[in-house]
């Protein structure tokens, strides 16, 4: 008899990637074969978000596609969506189980082997306590390592806590024995730090974040580690200090503004205004001036006026900063926001967005040409697109060279020389018989 299949499907962020991975190795010591849906798998995961309506719709169309491919087959729904609406995604045609925040990591002793009404597991948020680390294995090359869960804070748009719940963190020793753990046997170069508020790590505990990449530093093996995302009153100067003279935390940042207006931001309940976020990446600029700086920010909150825009817009533009990732505003149930007036009309939160990804192009390719003829460290990647390979530096430049296989999950001492029509850079490398470096400049006839 062969062993059974699973799927999974992961929506949202790189929290949701980890925490996938996780669950998919409780699948694997149980017996299950990890598959693709063209294999008719018996179970399907889907890990959703819900940070805006369209991750709502993208849940609902995977739901259709994998009943499309294989009616019979188990659908089973964790992640946001599934904490904020159980009973909406349960009458979904198809779902067979639903599982909330504090459940999702024992999905396999919740599977049923007959279908029957969509079930539903789940609990208030308010009673979850526990915390679950988790690691993505399936990329040898890099691992998001979830070090911290859940948010205390009450940001008027958002409804992560409603999803997630309270702020909450292992000690530092148990994360640290995590880091540990998942070294062993794995071939991973790369420790990317994630969390929903990542720089809130052990505050409950008496400890700090500081006190955890500290430890990390010191006693993982692991060539680099990457901070994901950190909120900018807690982003503090012994931090950024501390990476700075770090030979493992790479000087990459990416620290939420959302918005570069302070009547915004208040009544976003942001908890700083735009002084400390400037200051923020004035500090970084000045202390590590080839760090890369990444930007959130959103659109169209209620009672943006264009005047206010124009006040983000121009904000951004006088930044030092590398990349932004830009969200249109949704209303999401449950917030505060939704009942704010003055709402921007669709076309208008449309075009403040292809606004700002004009801009966030502009500041990516400055960026990129600022590092024009600056040796970084290269680490290259599995994935091939026709004849080239790719891979980012320590500072978090996207460059390519002619695929070899032999160079998958290797570091390299690279010079980039130029950005290619693609928004990628071309680099020099060191010829591996000669130890002079060349460049491709021709893609090899076949």
């Amino acid at each position: 008899m062969s062993a059974p299949k699973v799927s999974f499907y992961t929506l949202g962020c790189k929290l949701n990637f980890s925490e996938t991975s996780t669950i998919a190795r409780s699948f694997r010591e149980a017996g299950y074969v990890r598959s693709e849906l063209e294999d008719k798998p018996e179970v399907v995961v889907i890990n959703t978000c819900s940070v805006t309506e369209n991750a709502d719709k993208k849940c609902r169309s995977l739901v259709n596609k994998v009943l499309k491919s294989n009616p019979s087959t188990f659908i089973a729904i964790i992640g946001c969506y599934a904490q904020l609406k159980p009973e909406e995604i349960a009458a979904i045609s198809g779902v067979d189980l639903v599982l909330g925040a504090s459940e999702k990591f024992n999905l396999v002793n919740f599977i049923k082997q007959q279908k029957q009404l969509a079930e539903v597991h789940s609990c208030e948020i308010e009673q979850v306590y526990d915390f679950k680390p988790s690691y993505n294995s399936d990329d040898r090359t890099r691992t998001f390592f979830k070090v911290q869960d859940g948010c205390d804070y009450t940001c008027s748009f958002c409804t992560i806590p409603l999803a997630r719940g309270k702020s909450r963190s292992a000690s530092v020793k148990d994360t640290v024995n995590e880091a540990l753990s998942l070294c062993e046997g794995n071939k991973v170069k790369e420790i990317v730090l994630t969390g929903v508020n990542t720089g809130d790590f052990g505050r409950h505990n008496g400890e700090s974040f500081l006190d955890l990449i500290r430890e990390l530093d010191a006693r993982v093996p692991v060539e680099r580690f990457r901070i994901s995302s950190i909120e900018p009153n807690l982003l503090n100067n012994d931090i950024i200090d501390f990476v700075a003279t770090s030979n493992k935390f790479v000087p990459h940042f990416h620290i939420p503004l959302q918005s570069g207006c302070d009547a915004t931001l208040k009544r976003m309940r942001r908890r700083y205004l735009r002084d400390v976020y400037k200051s923020r990446v004035e500090k970084i600029k000045n202390t590590m001036p080839d760090a890369c700086i990444g930007v959130d920010v959103i659109v169209g909150f209620p009672g943006e006026t264009d005047e206010e825009f124009m006040e983000t817009f121009e904000f951004i533009h006088s930044l030092d900063i590398s990349y932004l990732h830009v969200f249109t505003y949704s209303e999401r149930d449950n917030t505060h926001a939704v009942g704010l007036p003055n709402p921007v009309p669709a076309h208008v939160r449309a075009l403040r967005s292809k606004q700002l990804h004009q801009l966030s192009e502009k500041k990516k390719r400055a960026f990129y040409e600022s590092q024009i003829g600056v040796p970084a460290t290269v680490l290259w990647e599995a994935e091939r697109d026709g004849d080239f390979m790719y891979g980012f530096t320590s500072n978090y430049i996207k460059v390519k060279a002619l695929f070899n296989p032999d160079m998958i999950n290797c570091m390299q001492e690279i010079i980039p020389v130029q950005v290619d029509a693609d928004g990628i850079c071309t680099c020099l490398l060191p010829d591996r018989e000669t130890n002079k470096t060349v460049i491709f400049d021709h893609v090899p006839n076949h």
